[in-house]
């Protein structure tokens, strides 16, 4: 199982962007195998802009995968969308992951006016919109015209809890799915990863795992979230058991990029 990073900065007032371009190279040169940015508008807290974000990440980084988890892809109108991420793709030389969806928190939607009731709806219709447009297509009279380094657009994957409708798409249209350890407990989290696999799903990755390795050790709810809020050694055996349910990858979060935090993380699982 590879070991994703993302870096929050929703609990540090001092963050500058100095601070964001240390935590990038620093999880990279620490071996992790992917930077993971989220996408939150409007929560009572700031989450930089994940695409100027992966942006930045290319320019300062080499080699590592950088990835959205989740893109909430209903609070953007589709064509400029498919725009910014074909400038993503080409800016990162084909690094980008992108893991779409469709938004849970009202709050968002509220944030720019937009249709939180109509979300899945939304989805729907822009994915297979942009995937033409990133080929080359023309879509209403729009061709984006894309560059041979970019063309075809970066690999998505479908971020959904365990339902009926959004695994079995992930696996049969789309490049994979993501599951969020937030708000989903080990049960739904196995039963998702064996549903997806079941239906012959090619990656599938694990993200939003809270960490605090200074924690005690409390025991999983069924009901989640699925956390690294515990000791060292029950960190590595919880990230074991993500490995044993088939998951590819585990994207863990942390409250800043310091290198101590990071390495103490990377330490956890052999790379």
């Amino acid at each position: 199982m590879r070991l994703g990073i993302s870096i929050s900065t929703t609990t540090d007032d001092t963050i500058t962007g100095e601070k964001v371009v240390a935590g990038m190279k620093a999880a990279e040169r620490i071996g992790f195998d992917g930077l993971w940015f989220f996408d939150t508008i409007g929560r009572g807290y700031h989450t930089p802009d994940p695409l100027i974000q992966v942006s930045v990440a290319a320019a300062v980084t080499e080699k590592i995968e950088l990835g959205t988890c989740i893109l909430q892809v209903p609070l953007r109108n589709p064509v400029e969308l498919a725009h910014r991420l074909l400038t993503a793709q080409l800016m990162t030389g084909g690094r980008l992951t992108l893991g779409v969806g469709a938004g849970s928190t009202k709050a968002d939607f509220d944030a720019i006016g937009g249709d939180y009731e109509s979300r899945f709806k939304a989805l729907r219709t822009a994915l297979p919109l942009m995937q033409r447009l990133w080929r080359g297509e023309t879509v209403d009279g729009t061709n984006l015209t894309p560059p041979p380094a970019a063309k075809g657009g970066p690999p998505i994957l479908i971020g959904s809890w365990a339902g009926s409708i959004w695994i079995p798409r992930a696996a049969n249209e789309f490049d994979g799915w993501i599951a969020s350890a937030m708000f989903t407990g080990e049960p739904t989290l196995r039963a998702g990863v064996e549903r997806f696999r079941g239906l012959g799903g090619k990656r599938a990755i694990i993200t939003n795992i809270k960490s605090d390795l200074s924690a005690p050790t409390q025991p999983l709810s069924d009901e989640g979230p699925y956390s690294l809020a515990c000791s060292p050694a029950d960190a590595r055996d919880r990230l074991a058991r993500l490995a044993d349910m088939g998951f590819d990858d585990a994207v863990v979060v942390v409250n800043n990029g310091a290198e101590e935090t990071l390495q103490a993380i990377r330490d956890l699982w052999p790379a």
